[in-house]
């Protein structure tokens, strides 16, 4: 069985707590996190499917992890403010990480959903990224639109991050799966803080199988679905975002979801 282990560093690498057992860890921090802080999740096995929540104020994540290192680093001041304000604070903390079961591996699901997916992301996927955020700030990174928050009617710190392009013409954003998966639709969530901002009439998706896909939008606060030909893939790119006539130079994505199946 897979060996699990959950850590806190602090900056200089000195371990603050740590708990390890085979299939799971259950880590109980006491403690307040300072700026530098990391936690670390190691497997003992590469590419397999995990369980995590490394923050009792945050949502799970199904991932998939490549390497036998994942470290996520604890947001601090700019970087806080994309996440909501009860996570990681206080003085104790509940992480866990486990082996995912045969039914959460089987099931059709938002393959690009990560909830602690960040920039430095090598190993834990999904993972997203993008050729611009607005200023590079957090709230306009790209992790915003695979975080599962299509709250979107407002825009700036949580619970209205987004992905912000800065309007450029020439941007889009990727999801990479890490392995690949079989997909069938994907759902683009709008942000919709409307008058303030724009929206694409028309999208691009590309596909790491040669394939691309060119979909129609309205302008919605609602989630909108485009159905796809069946399809295994390791990526898929949004690009060639063309926006609509409305006077506003802002539009903006909330949520990128992506469904369907692992390939077994």
């Amino acid at each position: 069985m897979n060996q699990i282990t959950l850590e806190v560093q602090n900056a200089d690498g000195s371990v603050q707590a740590t708990s390890s057992d085979h299939g799971q860890a259950h880590l109980v921090y006491r403690g307040s996190y300072v700026p530098g802080d990391e936690i670390v999740l190691r497997s003992g096995n590469e590419n397999v499917f995990l369980v995590i929540q490394l923050d009792d104020a945050m949502d799970p994540a199904f991932i998939y992890m490549t390497g036998h290192e994942y470290r996520f680093y604890v947001p601090f001041n700019e970087k806080k403010i994309s996440y909501s304000p009860k996570s990681f604070t206080g003085e104790l903390h509940v992480l866990t990480a486990r082996s995912a079961t045969e039914e959460e591996i089987n099931a059709y699901k938002n393959l690009a959903l990560n909830v602690y997916d960040q920039h430095e992301n090598t190993a834990c996927f999904p993972h997203a990224f993008a050729n611009v955020e607005t200023r590079g700030e957090s709230v306009f990174a790209a992790r915003n639109a695979i975080n599962g928050n299509s709250v979107n009617f407002s825009h700036g710190k949580w619970p209205f991050e987004s992905w912000g392009i800065n309007q450029r013409e020439d941007a889009e954003i990727t999801v990479n799966f890490g392995r690949t998966v079989e997909i069938d639709k994907v759902a683009l969530t709008i942000r919709a803080d409307f008058p303030h901002d724009n929206y694409w009439e028309r999208v691009t998706l590309t596909f790491s199988d040669g394939s691309k896909h060119t979909a129609e939008l309205v302008k919605s606060h609602l989630k909108q679905t485009i159905q796809l030909e069946r399809k295994k893939v390791e990526w898929v790119t949004l690009k060639e975002l063309i926006k609509s006539e409305d006077p506003s130079p802002f539009p903006a994505l909330s949520q990128f979801e992506v469904f369907g199946h692992e390939v077994m």
